[in-house]
């Protein structure tokens, strides 16, 4: 065996040697009987880098060997996306930001527990991104990451991938409420209310809806829109602002108040992302 192939083979038994003893290994235990949609459970990370150079030695191992790996262990589909500031002018940056986005929809709870044991039992995820995963403590692959989980909207119960063109680009939108009722409500405006119904009428392509169950900025929803360019997602919200049904939803004074904050990023597939 190479020495490459020990490596390899060495640090994946480590790696499931840890991960067994706090997670199951099936992807699907737990699954609901019947025909009826799931609710994913959807993780969100945040990573952040030091340099360019080490967001983009990420980005080449999300594309190889991460996504095709985690889709392998029954998380698919996998979005990865960076934020550029020319598209996002109102946050006033003068670079771009050395942070990548990775979207990972579970379809249990167990797939979300289990995911680290099953990528470490992936020979071939690990000899593939050995770099990144045995990077030293003096030259980490990324300072850090933030994760945030949401549970998919009952009515929009898994993330959806409108569009496979090249230009596109997503918005990731974050809701923030003042209360949980109030959070409650704006779930309702969404789902009840019909305001999902208007989104996919003018134009602006639902990925996914979640309430965000754990991460920062609580109580909040979060949601992700997908337009083949920056011309469509600009048409969509035009469209959208000025539809009378719209109009009419957003003065019913049952969803008053219902959003206290909102973020919204802009952001674009990195190479090997399935969103």
């Amino acid at each position: 065996m190479q020495r490459r192939e020990f490596l390899a083979a060495s640090t994946a038994a480590a790696i499931g040697l840890a991960a067994s003893q706090a997670a199951p290994a099936a992807p699907d235990a737990g699954a609901p009987a019947g025909n009826q949609p799931q609710r994913q459970l959807i993780e969100l990370r945040v990573y952040n880098f030091a340099s360019a150079d080490k967001q983009q030695a990420f980005e080449q191992f999300l594309g190889a060997a991460a996504v095709p790996a985690i889709a392998r262990a029954g998380v698919d589909p996998v979005g990865a996306f960076k934020l550029l500031a020319k598209d996002n002018p109102e946050l006033k940056r003068s670079a771009d930001p050395n942070d990548l986005y990775v979207l990972l929809p579970h379809k249990t709870l167990e797939s979300l527990l289990g995911l680290p044991q099953r990528l470490a039992l992936d020979l071939e995820f690990v000899q593939a991104g050995l770099a990144i995963l045995t990077a030293p403590k003096s030259d980490p692959a990324y300072v850090r990451y933030d994760a945030s989980l949401l549970r998919a909207f009952a009515t929009f119960p898994q993330v959806q991938v409108p569009t496979k063109a090249a230009g596109r680009v997503v918005q990731l939108r974050t809701y923030e409420s003042h209360s949980g009722e109030r959070a409650m409500v704006k779930v309702r405006m969404f789902e009840e209310g019909g305001e999902i119904d208007i989104f996919r009428r003018v134009g602006l392509n639902p990925v996914f809806f979640g309430q965000t169950l754990a991460g920062t900025k609580l109580p909040n929803l979060t949601y992700m829109l997908a337009f083949e360019d920056e011309k469509a997602l600009k048409s969509a919200w035009d469209k959208f602002r000025a539809d009378p049904e719209w109009k009419t939803l957003s003065e019913d004074e049952t969803y008053k108040d219902a959003v206290s904050n909102i973020t919204n990023l802009v952001l674009r597939p990195v190479e090997g992302s399935r969103v």
